[in-house]
Parts: C-alpha cells; sequence; structure tokens
C-alpha cells in the first residue's frame, strides 16, 4: 500500500509541474512562442543528454534485460491494432495515423515510469529496456514515417539518414556505448567535468516537456473535436486496458516469468502515453489536438488501472 501511495503522489507532482506550465501560459510568461521554444529545447537538447545520463549508469544485462521482448511485442500488437481500427473507422490521415498509433504504444518511461519502477516495483533499472526499444526502434520509425508523409516524398536514403535526425536516439546509443565501455576498462571514462553538465541539462528534459504540454492546455478544450473523440478513447483504452493485458499473457504464457518480473511487466505496460509523442507531433505540427487529448486521457485513467493491477499482481 505504501509503494502504491508513493506512486499516486509521483502522477500529483507531474499535474502541478503541468498545471505550472498552464498558468505560465495563461499568464503570458516567456511570450507566445515560449511552448515553441520548450519543445525544441527539450527535444534536440535535453532529452539526449537525459538518455545519455540514465543509460551510460546501467549495465548491458539490465538495459537488454529480457523484459524488453514482453515491451516490444505488446507494444507493437496495439500499434497494429490501432492502425486496423483506423483503416476500418476512423479514418485519420497518414500523418494523424502516425500519432495515433505512437499514442497507442508509447509508454510514459522517464517522468512516470521512473517514479512508478522505483516506489511500486522498487527497481529503477526496469524502464531501461523499455527506453531502448522505444528510442532505438518506435520513435526512428514513427518520425521517418511522418518525415515521409509531411514531406510528401520517401526515400531510402531518407530512411538512412533518419537515425542522424534523431537526438534521442543519438543521445540512447552514446549512453549505451559509454555503458559498454565502462563495464569492460572498469571506471568511468566520461569524467566529471563532461559528465555534471550534461546530467544538469538532462534533468531539465521532463519539466521542459511537462510545463509545454501544460502550456498546450492554455485557450483549447480537451476532447473538442469530436470526430476524434473515438480514436482518442480508443487509443487510451488500448494504452491502459489492452497492453497490460497483451503483456500479462506474454509474460505469463510466453516467458514464463513468474513473481516480481511478471508484475513489472504488466504494470509498466499500464503507463500513460509519453509526453515525447506531443513533442513529437509539435516538431512536426500534425495531429497536435489528438496528441494531447490522448496523453491527458492516458494519463488520468493510468492511475486507476495501475492501482487496479497492483491490486491483483503485487
Amino acid at each position: 500500500m505504501a509503494g502504491l501511495i508513493s506512486a499516486m503522489e509521483g502522477f500529483c507532482v507531474i499535474g502541478i509541474v503541468i498545471a505550472v506550465g498552464y498558468v505560465a501560459a495563461r499568464m503570458q510568461i516567456g511570450g507566445p512562442q515560449a511552448q515553441y521554444v520548450l519543445n525544441r529545447l527539450s527535444f534536440f537538447v535535453a532529452s539526449p543528454c537525459l538518455m545519455f545520463d540514465i543509460l551510460a549508469d546501467e549495465k548491458l544485462g539490465e538495459i537488454f534485460h529480457p523484459s524488453i521482448f514482453v515491451a516490444f511485442f505488446s507494444a507493437l500488437a496495439v500499434g497494429v491494432i490501432f492502425l486496423i481500427l483506423n483503416a476500418c473507422f476512423f479514418h485519420l490521415k497518414a500523418p494523424d495515423a502516425t500519432i495515433g498509433v505512437l499514442n497507442s504504444l508509447y509508454l510514459n518511461s522517464n517522468n512516470i515510469g521512473l517514479p512508478i519502477a522505483t516506489y511500486i516495483l522498487g527497481n529503477p533499472a526496469l524502464v531501461a529496456p523499455i527506453l531502448v526499444m522505444q528510442q532505438a526502434v518506435f520513435t526512428p520509425i514513427g518520425l521517418t514515417v511522418l518525415d515521409a508523409t509531411t514531406k510528401g516524398k520517401v526515400s531510402a536514403k531518407t530512411i538512412l539518414k533518419q537515425p542522424l535526425h534523431q537526438p534521442l536516439l543519438i543521445g540512447t546509443m552514446l549512453g549505451i556505448l559509454v555503458s559498454l565501455l565502462n563495464a569492460k576498462f572498469g571506471f568511468a571514462i566520461v569524467p566529471d567535468y563532461i559528465r555534471n553538465p550534461i546530467s544538469m541539462i538532462g534533468a531539465s528534459a521532463v519539466p521542459m516537456i511537462l510545463m509545454a504540454f501544460g502550456m498546450s492546455l492554455h485557450g483549447t478544450k480537451p476532447m473538442q473535436n469530436k470526430s476524434n473523440r473515438p480514436a482518442i478513447v480508443t487509443v487510451a483504452v488500448l494504452k491502459n486496458v489492452v497492453m497490460p493485458i497483451i503483456a500479462f499473457l506474454l509474460a505469463y504464457f510466453v516467458m514464463g516469468f513468474r513473481g516480481p518480473v511478471l508484475y513489472a511487466c504488466v504494470v509498466l505496460a499500464a503507463l500513460p502515453t509519453g509526453q515525447n509523442v506531443y513533442n513529437y507531433a509539435a516538431r512536426y505540427n500534425v495531429g497536435l489536438t489528438f496528441a494531447r487529448d490522448g496523453i491527458l486521457v492516458s494519463t488520468v485513467t493510468s492511475p486507476i488501472f495501475i492501482a487496479i493491477i497492483a491490486a491483483i499482481l503485487s
């Protein structure tokens, strides 16, 4: 019970930071470009530093834990389900459908996943496989599709160059490389006078993303676009209900996980959609309200389903 209360406190902290962003926008602090600047800084500077800082200290065995297969295939499954439902019912255009897929499968592994892994699961390193999976696989694919669909063209050269345009992926891979070299040489290869500034910049990523998200709420009404409501509700159900069920089935029957590992797989699958999805939507100026409302709904409902999972499996 104490761990569950601590996790709910984590949700409260996140909500307060989002509210600060909303108030700042309402009071016009930072001017009309504040949200745009925060999104750009977090996407290109702070978030890559955060990924590097987290992964550089992780052991490769934790980063590539077998639970990554559960996270990958459960996320892939809900993404495919959304595409099928979109083809049958929603008929969203390709960029918006891509945002819908990311809304369905992208886990908030940083600002919600880390406190939940710490307070409920007792091991913050459990989110490392999710970080790697999302930044090395789903993010490059999603942003490649957004590149192609917003620019109206795609080529092999564009796809091959895509990783060079993904600061988050670059930060992730550099962090893994440093982790590997640290283990090989037996000491930290990056000196503190270089590592500390990276850590300081990385620490600003989550607040900037959350405040930018809060700023996006000012002057708009959630779920105002009636045509998107069915799709928004669908992505929230896929994210908070269907994905944990698939994760349980894969973890229990396919991977043979039991006890804490099984519990961790299901709880982490119930994390809400990451604010990064809104960051990507803002980067390409597509599906902004869809991304925002999907994140908001899944974030509000996620604690309920995590509490249910904790009550059943813990």
